[in-house]
């Protein structure tokens, strides 16, 4: 039997997977406007379904009247095989539903136990707190948040990754049928992703059906099952197999044209060419509160400078530290060689520095207002006078309208009233309409299509070619990858590392991000290991024949060559032999040392690159004996997260 057919045979032989909604031809209208026009969607046990669609397609709507938010003005809504008119979400959840929100429904002065449990708090029965704590604990330990999101921790001092986990821990609480993910990773980095996909495989193992509205496309082709696609309030491709999907198509599909490359490049020379010169802004072991302990990083006029990290890194406390929004504890920051200290923003925003948050509705903008009220915001504390001189702006409103390919005719629009992307612009033009010296970005494409995404990376890079320096904090390793000049890493608070964005890749990134109570006890380890063998230990990997060490224990009789934040060449250090082969578990020969190398991985069995130990030729080395002593010196300092590969395991992914 050739393949096709068997596929065939195994398909009819196969149960379908039991369908829980269905959605028909469903409309929603507001007042004379037509937000959803003609929107289908069937969602079956067991499955992962993609949602996706530029901002405006319907997405949202159509959730939000599955969810109960909103009623249908026109069309079918079927669940569970009986049709269903949900008057409120309470309806909507009573009968297995949730929905995650993108934008965070989070009580900020309760703690994060009460808004995991807030759903329970209008039933008329007698709270059993102490199972809900343990409800709350399990979800959280299910999520790998236990250790990051204390359950007496006030919810308003959380980041925006962190509420929006509260949100996914809630809906897991519920143990609904359908959950509905809107942008749930929007803030998340590479590794609460990977978090997250565990979860939603366990909930789909479980005859959960999901929805996934994102607009991360390699995350819609790692974890879905089947893809459809909104534009315009209609629904134009439906149910369609995400195998038989490539990227190319699917954003043809989405916004009607083709994107040949995301993070385009301009020919003109790379920022980095200017760090020569005098640096713009200057970050020298800066800390504040506990989420910024010791951060440095240089900036200069023209670069754009990525701060990488997982959630918990600092990286949004950090430029809000400079910024004036967080006290600063310690450390210097200087602006043009001057020393530089902003006791409230209104003081960086005379020197010249702006920040664009990543919460647009809560920190960016004032949704009743107009676009034009909105844009004459940041004046209102630089002009004087009654009519503050608006009339000398509005020449350069109409340039930066045109410039940032916005009609002129939404200027007179309420704020509420335009798509996240739409309003990203407007923040963005607030900004080059006081013509800063620095500009700070926390998550910018948070929330925003793939289409408005590339416009904004235009509209930075143009940003940057001004001579303004441009620092970007971004969970999407790729974007931090594919916008910066160069990347500094952050974990738990410290700059750990910071390099060119061409040495680096996403793999790279995330073992650097990784959690400093993994790395410390990865270093104790190593040390111990060094002395234990008296070898010179370290944890690395390589990549392109470039050297990534993240950390090293040198023993003066076996010098290696490799050292922390440096990227020499294979051949540069003086272990070329053992660097190349990566011959995991056996002794390599290099002639005045000898040095083997263990594959470290996580529980999936994920690659974290190599540890290894070099000692003089003249010494001997058992690696059996080294790759037991290494498990028990990082099993002593709880490094639970990461292992050294078993044998004949060495090839991990």
């Amino acid at each position: 039997m050739n393949t096709e057919a068997a596929a065939t045979a195994g398909t009819a032989g196969a149960e379908a997977p039991r369908e829980i909604l269905r959605a028909e031809h469903v409309t929603k209208l507001f007042g004379p406007v037509r937000a959803l026009k003609d929107g289908s969607l069937t969602l079956r046990a067991g499955e992962v379904h993609a949602l996706v669609g530029v901002n405006g397609a319907g997405k949202s709507t159509l959730s939000r009247i599955i969810s109960g938010h909103l009623r249908r003005s026109e069309g079918l809504l079927r669940y569970k095989g009986q049709d269903v008119d949900f008057a409120m979400p309470r309806d909507a959840m009573r009968a297995g539903i949730s929905l995650v929100l993108q934008e965070t429904s989070i009580a900020p002065d309760l703690s994060v136990m009460e808004n995991l449990c807030l759903t329970h708090f209008g039933q008329r029965e007698r709270l059993d707190w102490k199972a809900l704590k343990r409800k709350a604990e399990a979800v959280l330990e299910e999520l790998h948040q236990a250790e990051h999101l204390p359950l007496h921790k006030r919810a308003g001092d959380l980041s925006m990754a962190q509420r929006q986990i509260i949100e996914i821990g809630r809906a897991l609480q519920q143990d609904s049928d359908l959950i509905i993910f809107d942008e749930p990773t929007a803030s998340f980095s590479p590794t609460e992703v990977a978090s997250l996909f565990e979860v939603m495989r366990l909930l789909r193992s479980r005859g959960k059906a999901l929805a996934f509205v994102s607009h991360r496309l390699e995350e819609i082709f790692e974890i879905t099952d089947c893809v459809t696609v909104m534009r315009d309030g209609r629904t134009v491709a439906a149910d369609v197999a995400t195998r038989e999907l490539t990227p190319a198509a699917l954003i043809q599909l989405m916004v009607g044209r083709t994107i040949e490359n995301l993070y385009e490049r301009s020919s003109a020379p790379p920022a980095q060419a200017r760090v020569a010169d005098a640096p713009l802004l200057e970050v020298s072991h800066l800390a504040s509160g506990s989420m910024v302990r010791d951060v440095s990083f240089t900036l200069h006029a023209g670069e754009i400078l990525g701060l990488a990290g997982l959630v918990g890194a600092g990286r949004s406390e950090t430029i809000e530290a400079i910024f004036g929004l967080r006290k600063r504890d310690s450390g210097t920051v200087r602006l043009k060689g001057e020393p530089f200290t902003a006791a409230s923003p209104r003081d960086a925003i005379a020197r010249g520095v702006g920040l664009i948050g990543e919460d647009r509705r809560r920190q960016g903008i004032v949704p009743d207002f107009s676009v034009t009220e909105n844009l004459l915001l940041a004046h209102l504390g630089r002009d004087r006078g009654i009519h503050r001189n608006y009339e000398r702006h509005f020449a350069e409103i109409d340039r930066l309208m045109t410039e940032l390919d916005m009609p002129e005719h939404i200027l007179t629009a309420p704020m509420l009233g335009l798509s996240g992307g739409q309003q990203q612009k407007v923040i963005f033009a607030r900004w080059l309409l006081l013509n800063p010296t620095v500009l700070l970005l926390d998550e910018p494409t948070r929330g925003v299509d793939i289409g408005t995404r590339n416009t904004i990376y235009q509209i930075i890079r143009r940003i940057a070619a001004r001579g303004i320096g441009v620092v970007v904090v971004s969970s999407d390793f790729d974007e931090v990858l594919g916008l910066s000049d160069r990347v500094v890493v952050l974990s738990d608070g410290v700059s750990v590392a910071q390099a060119t964005s061409d040495l680096l890749d996403a793999e790279i990134l995330a073992t650097y991000a990784a959690p400093r109570s993994s790395a410390q006890g990865v270093h104790d380890a190593l040390a111990d290991l060094s002395a234990q063998f008296g070898a010179t230990s370290y944890w690395l990997q390589v990549e392109r024949g470039r050297v990534f060490c993240f950390d090293v224990v040198a023993h003066a009789n076996a010098p290696v060559g490799i050292a922390a934040e440096r990227f020499p060449l294979i051949g540069e250090t003086a272990i070329p032999l053992a660097l190349d082969t990566q011959k995991a578990g056996t002794v390599i020969d290099d002639g005045a040392l000898h040095s083997v190398l263990f594959r470290l991985v996580n529980q999936s069995g994920h690659s974290f690159g190599y540890v290894g130990v070099s000692v003089p030729s003249a010494a001997t080395l058992d690696p059996q004996a080294l790759r037991k002593q290494m498990t028990q010196n990082m099993s002593r300092h709880g490094v639970g997260q990461l292992l050294v590969a078993a044998q004949g395991e060495e090839t991990a992914v």
